[in-house]
């Protein structure tokens, strides 16, 4: 039924949390946070991951750019804190960009996954991250040569949910709406997305949320899953 599958990174493959915690863990003691009165890379790691989810739904929807989301995100976790000083956030959110996209942990079963799919399907990614950092978080992981096209909102001139990013990412695969399949975690950029360009979609529903709006063609709370739908 299908010929090419697109998958989202960030959470679908990728496992940002773990990368993520590993680089804020490590951030704690470059800059010898605990002097600035923040008890652990734990809490430092809870008030991260919150507003930069925030910051990037807001960019999703258009109401932030990337630039602002790296100018903001650690002066907001500074404050959610209650450190004034914000001296180090500017070096510290260069010091994140160049720690997170080395890092190569997966989602479990991933490479498994995708072994059994590449001789069966043409594997693409869409993604809304940077171009620079995405290349570098497939590369250090092991996951660039399972793609044959990387589709950014950068290249796509727009970023999911918007339809036109999925149109173009159909356009250079050469792939019919018909036969192809969008893979992601994110209910509202991954699978409202796809659906709004005519596209199948397996929703990665890894925390069992709740679906508020149309259900996706599959849903799937395990990465292995893929293999009794494909």
């Amino acid at each position: 039924m299908y010929k090419h599958l697109f998958f989202d990174l960030d959470h679908t493959l990728w496992d940002f949390d773990r990368n993520s915690m590993e680089s804020i863990c490590e951030l704690y003691e470059r800059f010898r946070l605990v002097e600035l009165g923040i008890e652990s890379a734990e809490v430092f790691n809870h008030h991260f991951i919150t507003i930069n989810r925030q910051l990037w739904s807001d960019y999703d929807n258009n109401r932030l750019s990337h630039s602002d989301i790296r100018y903001k995100r650690f002066r907001m976790v500074m404050e959610a804190i209650g450190v004034l000083d914000h001296s180090v956030c500017d070096e510290m959110n260069e010091a994140y960009l160049q720690l997170l996209p080395r890092k190569s942990h997966l989602m479990e079963s991933a490479v498994e996954v995708l072994d059994y799919l590449k001789d069966r399907y043409v594997l693409h990614i869409i993604t809304n991250g940077f171009d620079e950092i995405q290349a570098l978080k497939m590369a250090s992981s092991g996951l660039t040569d399972y793609f044959h096209h990387v589709i950014t909102n950068n290249k796509a001139e727009a970023k999911k949910p918007d339809p036109r990013i999925f149109e173009f990412a159909l356009n250079v695969s050469g792939a019919s709406v018909q036969g192809s399949l969008m893979i992601g975690d994110n209910y509202d950029a991954d699978v409202r997305g796809a659906q709004n360009a005519g596209m199948d979609v397996v929703y990665y529903n890894v925390a069992n949320l709740p679906i508020d709006g149309p259900a996706p063609t599959y849903e799937i709370r395990h990465l292995k899953e893929l293999i009794a739908i494909l």
